[in-house]
């Protein structure tokens, strides 16, 4: 098979016939590695897998995991082994000069025309980021410059905010910092949890990266830089983030159980026992009786189990014992009683 070469310069010869006048030209195909780690990282590399020649994959090590602590490989390392795709797992690549010797060496056999970066959890070295000749794209879950960082979906939730999207950024050294070539956005919705705004975006993600791609290949690329104010920092997550405080406003209540859904989840105390909160929303018309303390659960409203808070009342829709399976509101109270008889429940 003869290839045809994206890179600048003389193009091998191709068997193929040219395009009739005026027919459609068929995208370049790229030569890529791809770098990424999680689950948010699969519906990109399996687009990229599909319209470009994936080449190479650079993805965290195994990881102990599970009960028996066995040690796991990546969603992304078990894509990219069942399409017969090379994977480099280093450690490290900043502070360890063999390690990055030694992924640069494979990178330039590989001869990669781009490197697309996709939650990797590593950061990339200048000499590896001025390597391919489009340079090295990042699909990032937010519209830059607000929430770079580790957890853009769950800073978003935990804000309020009402948007969100993706952003395809041409990486530089910077955290976040590159220049943008393609964003989208997309409204959150008030009952979204953290888990269904990752799978959406993910997939809005892998549809822009392959635009990106289109462009960069037929050199009409125009990334636009970043502007200098509205940068807001997305921290990593913390398991202590998780314990509801039944004093906050319910609003406040509500966007932390969706924001932390699937991880860490939403916890609370009932009658000492730990009590994982899955799933939120706001009544219509929150309003918390005289004298309620917060926390005081209110009883059933429909499907929904109300909760006082520090200022109104968030109705809780799922909810998880320790050791158990999720069960809804209506289910839960049948099982555990939940609904006030004589002194009321105060979760805590």
């Amino acid at each position: 098979m003869v290839r045809v070469r994206t890179r600048s310069g003389p193009a091998s010869a191709c068997p193929e016939a040219a395009p009739a006048r005026g027919a459609a030209i068929p995208p370049m195909k790229m030569r890529a590695v791809f770098a990424g780690t999680p689950a948010f990282a699969l519906p990109p590399l399996r687009a990229l897998l599909g319209a470009h020649e994936v080449i190479g994959v650079l993805t965290q090590p195994d990881r102990p995991a599970g009960r028996g602590r066995a040690l796991t490989a990546s969603p992304v390392k078990l894509e990219a082994l069942a399409h017969g795709v090379p994977v480099l797992q280093p450690a490290r690549l900043r502070g360890d000069d063999a390690a990055l010797a030694a992924t640069l060496a494979q990178l330039r056999e590989w001869r990669p025309d781009v490197i697309v970066v996709v939650a990797y959890g590593l950061i990339l070295p200048p000499a590896i980021l001025a390597l391919p000749p489009h340079g090295c794209l990042n699909i990032h879950a937010s519209l830059l410059p607000r929430w770079r960082g580790a957890a853009p979906i769950q800073r978003a939730i935990l804000a309020g905010d009402t948007r969100t999207g993706v952003a395809i950024m041409r990486m530089d050294e910077g955290l976040d910092t590159g220049a943008v070539l393609l964003e989208e956005s997309l409204p959150i919705g008030p009952e979204t949890t953290a888990g269904e705004l990752h799978d959406t975006l993910a997939a809005l993600g892998a549809t822009l990266l392959l635009r990106a791609l289109e462009l960069c290949a037929a050199g009409t690329a125009q990334p636009r830089p970043q502007p200098a104010d509205g940068a807001t920092y997305a921290a990593k997550l913390a398991r202590t983030e998780a314990l509801i405080d039944w004093r906050e406003p319910a609003a406040a209540i509500d966007r932390r159980i969706r924001a932390f859904n699937p991880w860490p989840a939403a916890e609370t105390r009932d009658r000492g026992e730990l009590l994982k909160l899955l799933r939120s929303r706001l009544p219509p018309q929150p309003a918390v009786p005289t004298g309620a303390a917060p926390g005081t659960v209110l009883g059933l409203d429909g499907d929904a189990l109300a909760v006082a808070c520090g200022d109104g009342v968030v109705h809780v829709l799922e909810l998880q014992r320790a050791g158990r399976r999720p069960v809804d509101a209506r289910d839960y109270c049948n099982a555990e009683r939940a609904t006030p008889g004589g002194s009321p429940v105060i979760w805590g």
